[in-house]
């Protein structure tokens, strides 16, 4: 009689945020795909949530020291990072330390598509790794094919050497950030924007402005408002980095891209979710008639549309005062992911001693 394979427990250690959501996703799904890989051994995935004091400088072997897969009774540890890793410019996706029985898998790495099934492809590749079964290159969700490096003898990086790999890259540093939940977490500027739409819906002059004004100009208006209230929110709130160093400067621009895109989809959802809100208040409060009136012409769904179209520009504008409102720490948590954020306010405490 064949004995029973051994079983073998994988401990899946993530940064709190969105690392910590797709950890306990893999930890549901990564049990069948590894059996579906062939690997001997009967496995048992479990999370934990911890931030560690490390960031994309920090050398892979003090990340190994930092983590200390020694100390705990799993098999296999695997690190999910909110955090990017590069070499140079390249980005890494996954270190592995084999006679540690670890690995890292940086997710900005991964893009911001297909990110579960890439983590739980690395995570089989890290499996692959410790236990001697892997092979000389890795593919992930999309097509994107990997090139694995033999750092020494016992420690493996997997890097992304794609054209687009850097953009992937930024992708994935924006999504860690999770920009839609902008809104929910600047209540007080939502509550602002709104307010300056619906003392807006009052005046019989944004009637006759909105019909006159025709998709172009409206849609000017739109992209004027919106730029306005990211620029203010990245100055009033100190979210500009500033390259300590002349070798800093491409790290910069990346953090300030991905700043810029992260908020720029999150006043785009902020900007449409105004926009409903005074659709469905003019259509609630507003006379027809009295429109009709001003307009010289009846009032259609279309005429509520460009109305609302217009307040949801000018309630943007006052949004963005209304996010002076708001302390610097709210912003930060509303447009940053926790682990971002955390590299942030310590760079900032850095330049200050």
């Amino acid at each position: 009689m064949d004995a029973k394979p051994s079983a073998v427990s994988v401990l899946l250690i993530a940064d709190p945020g969105a690392a910590e959501g797709i950890a306990k996703h893999l930890s549901e799904s990564l049990p069948g795909a590894l059996t579906d890989a062939s690997a001997p051994g009967d496995w048992h995935v479990s999370t934990r949530s911890h931030a560690f004091p490390v960031d994309e400088h920090t050398r892979f072997a003090e990340v190994v020291g930092t983590v200390d897969p020694d100390s705990v009774t799993d098999d296999i540890v695997i690190y999910l990072t909110d955090l990017p890793r590069r070499d140079g410019t390249t980005p890494v996706v996954a270190e592995i330390d084999t006679s540690r029985r670890f690995g890292v898998i940086s997710l900005p790495g991964l893009g911001a598509t297909f990110v579960e099934r890439r983590a739980r492809a690395l995570a089989r590749t890290i499996v692959a790794e410790v236990t001697g079964e892997s092979g000389r290159s890795q593919s992930l969700a999309g097509g994107e094919r990997l090139q694995r490096v033999q750092a020494d003898d016992d420690k493996v990086h997997y890097v992304a050497v794609s054209h687009v790999s850097r953009l992937r890259l930024l992708a994935g540093m924006v999504y860690a950030n999770r920009p839609w939940r902008l809104v929910s977490g600047l209540s007080r500027v939502l509550m602002a924007a709104f307010a300056t739409g619906a003392v807006s819906l009052a005046y019989s002059t944004m009637w006759k402005l909105s019909d006159q004004m025709g998709p172009w100009r409206l849609g000017v208006a739109t992209i004027l408002a919106s730029v306005t209230m990211i620029t203010w929110l990245i100055v009033d709130h100190g979210l500009w980095e500033r390259p300590p160093t002349e070798g800093g400067r491409e790290r910069a621009v990346l953090y300030n891209v991905s700043t810029v895109v992260t908020l720029t989809i999150g006043v785009v959802v902020f900007h449409a979710g105004v926009f409903v809100l005074l659709l469905v208040t003019a259509w609630w409060t507003i006379p027809p008639q009295m429109v009709s009136d001003q307009i010289d012409h009846p009032m259609s769904f279309s005429t509520l549309m460009m109305m609302a179209w217009l307040l949801a520009a000018v309630a943007t504008l006052g949004g963005a005062l209304g996010s002076g409102m708001e302390d610097d720490d709210a912003v930060k948590a509303a447009a940053y992911g926790v682990r971002q954020r955390q590299r942030f306010d310590q760079e900032n405490t850095d330049d200050q001693v």
